[in-house]
């Protein structure tokens, strides 16, 4: 588990945990060129992902939402999502929780390119 401030590298990128109290937590996601993160769901958080570089498409519950720099959705709780990078450059996103539990053993992967799921 990342503690703020350190870098935590995945197959399709990394992130960085830049704030959290009990009711929150604040990462700052890059996806590679190309990557995407694994389909997956959370039970007892939401997501708010505000997109600060780059361009992406979120899949979210059956639908295909284009995000470019600037934009931003939000991933309510049980819902599958996941976010290919669909540039040449590197894509990050700000991406903050709320709800009742922040731990990474709350995903529910449906689905993934690097055989997690």
């Amino acid at each position: 588990m990342a503690k703020k401030g350190e870098l935590e590298f995945r197959p399709w990128g990394h992130y960085r945990v830049i704030g959290e109290a009990e009711n929150h937590k604040v990462k700052r996601v890059t996806v590679y060129p190309g990557a995407r993160l694994s389909l997956q769901r959370h039970r007892l958080r939401e997501e708010h992902w505000f997109i600060v570089q780059g361009e992406g498409l979120v899949f979210r519950e059956g639908m295909n939402i284009r995000v470019l720099e600037g934009e931003s959705v939000d991933i309510p709780r049980g819902a599958f999502h996941r976010i290919l990078n669909t540039g040449k450059e590197e894509l990050v996103f700000i991406e903050v929780q709320t709800g009742d539990y922040f731990g990474e053993d709350d995903i529910e992967r449906t689905a993934d390119d690097y055989g997690r799921a």
